[in-house]
């Protein structure tokens, strides 16, 4: 599965109403640990199929970012059934976000 852009006009029907469990990375283009974040999100989503994965870009999305209080990035928030269940902020490892997913 591939990732989905997120943005304020989208985020409720991907993310509060999504069936599946949602990880949402909130990133910039500019951040670099962001970038060394963006290719373990996009394997998360190439190898599990029972999840959605979602990019949230800070500086065109500043509505979202203040709402869900993103303060740091990369923060990767982890939604189910439309509520945030867990949040990692800074550079995280794969297995650290997929045992979260149990």
């Amino acid at each position: 599965m591939s990732v989905t852009k997120i943005t304020s006009d989208n985020f409720e029907q991907e993310v509060l109403n999504s069936s599946k469990t949602t990880i949402v990375d909130f990133y910039a283009d500019w951040c670099m640990p962001c970038k060394m974040m963006s290719p373990i999100i996009d394997k998360i989503a190439e190898e599990n199929d029972n999840i959605k994965v979602g990019k949230i870009n800070v500086d065109e999305e500043q509505d979202l970012t203040m709402q869900y209080n993103a303060t740091a990035i990369p923060t990767i928030v982890i939604f189910k059934d439309g509520k945030e269940n867990k949040r990692f902020v800074g550079v995280t490892d794969k297995e650290t976000i997929l045992n979260e997913l149990k």
